[in-house]
């Protein structure tokens, strides 16, 4: 398990470096393609394929427009998103009332929608982070600290873990790890923010970044082990060797994206 971990880690981590690097339209097929298959596998935790094809279908275009919305042009400066939901609310309640089951309709309409906010919505501000900079530090310093506090507390928890963070949800989850991704991902946020010299960031604003990150990732992290716990699942998918589905490995992500893309448009 730990070795197909870090094989899987040394594989991703280099190629996610060098797209983040070339940026469009690499970064946003990446982007586009973590939310397709994180909204799939949404839709299955919850037996949504149980759900009509049509609006299976129709849940997964309207992720990946959630997704790739920042990057319409705006014409006559109107927000595109504002539009895509309105459009696609009207045309998944039509997919219901002409495809769902009646017992089923609301269920299923409900998790069609949560999928589209919790996977392609939540990840669609990587790409706004994405536009802040044209080299993309603001992506390298919230991809990386979320990488580092993930590892921070896998290691810590598994070596010294002794007091359990949230024994219901996840019971593998210890204080002693939590703060173990705390530390590390200060020292990630400190040492990114030292090499890449974003503007206006300085030591300090490092340092919140990293508490703030290590504090949403690992929230994201309980919330995607909360849904597991409630759909009786162990992990999401199996497309990741050692980490299990796209789920599994960008649930510390979800949070952790709109959390920077704020804190540097209204902080920095």
């Amino acid at each position: 398990m730990l070795k197909q971990r870090i094989i899987t880690a040394a594989i991703g981590v280099p190629l996610i470096i060098l797209v983040i690097w070339l940026g469009d339209p690499w970064f946003s097929l990446l982007i586009a393609a973590a939310a397709l298959g994180g909204t799939f596998e949404f839709y299955r935790l919850g037996k949504g394929e149980n759900a009509s094809r049509p609006l299976i279908y129709f849940g997964l275009l309207w992720s990946l427009a959630i997704v790739l919305s920042p990057l319409i042009p705006h014409y006559k400066a109107v927000d595109p998103l504002p539009i895509i939901m309105a459009f696609a609310t009207v045309v998944s309640l039509l997919c219901v009332l002409c495809y769902s089951p009646r017992e089923k309709a609301f269920y299923n309409w409900a998790w069609i929608v949560a999928g589209v906010i919790y996977v392609g919505w939540m990840l669609s501000y990587w790409l706004s982070l994405r536009v802040l900079d044209d080299r993309g530090i603001w992506v390298y310093l919230a991809m990386f600290t979320t990488f580092a506090n993930d590892t921070g507390a896998f290691f810590v928890g598994r070596k010294w873990g002794k007091h359990r963070l949230a024994p219901a949800i996840s019971p593998g989850k210890s204080w002693e790890g939590a703060l173990g991704g705390l530390l590390s991902a200060i020292l990630a946020a400190v040492g990114i923010v030292a090499i890449l010299n974003p503007e206006k960031c300085s030591g300090w604003q490092a340092i919140i970044l990293g508490c703030l990150i290590s504090l949403f990732a690992q929230a994201g992290d309980l919330v995607e082990s909360l849904l597991k716990r409630n759909t009786g699942v162990k992990d999401s998918g199996k497309l990741l060797p050692g980490h299990g589905g796209i789920l599994d490995r960008f649930d510390s992500l979800i949070f952790v994206g709109p959390i920077v893309y704020y804190y540097v448009v209204l902080a920095l």
